[in-house]
């Protein structure tokens, strides 16, 4: 089966690509497709991450386990789409380079078969450009501590220069 996927960036201007896949492509597979329609180079960190209908994350399926001890991150290479992207579970959050954060909402729109003689994955359609530099996040709560100048200089805190 073919998997038709919007991609949208989490920005306040429309910009989303619509890829079609095959549903038994792995993530990693997946994340190239990605990559390419939207002009990155590829060779940042990557993860997916399943979530719920109103788009709150879950588990990472990460490009390569950082971890020094080998944990038990799922890896794109390893995960097969159409285990993670169903019609009851249809969404995903993608985010590509860590230090400057682009984050994607991915959304299955349709399930087809598979036509003869193309080849997948394919750029179905492309609509706005891409920035030069990520949106930035608007986060909505408030930190629980009220940082302020109150202390002024740490001079009279008591305590030793060289603790270490």
């Amino acid at each position: 089966m073919i998997y038709k996927i919007r991609i949208i960036l989490d920005a306040e201007d429309d910009i989303f690509r619509d890829i079609e896949i095959e549903d038994v492509s792995t993530l990693e597979d997946f994340h190239n497709a990605i990559t390419q329609a939207f002009g990155f180079g590829g060779s940042e960190m990557a993860s997916f991450y399943t979530c719920d209908e109103e788009w709150n994350q879950d588990e990472e399926i990460a490009l390569f386990d950082m971890s020094e001890t080998g944990s038990d991150v799922r890896l794109m290479n390893e995960t097969i789409l159409e285990d993670v992207v169903t019609e009851k579970s249809p969404k995903m959050i993608y985010v590509y380079d860590f230090f400057s954060m682009w984050t994607f909402f991915v959304e299955l729109a349709d399930i087809t078969e598979k036509e003869d003689g193309r080849t997948y994955p394919n750029l179905l359609f492309s609509f706005g450009e891409l920035p030069d530099s990520p949106p930035e996040k608007k986060f909505e709560s408030k930190p629980s501590v009220d940082f302020d100048d109150s202390f002024g200089s740490y001079d009279d805190l008591d305590f030793d220069e060289n603790w270490n």
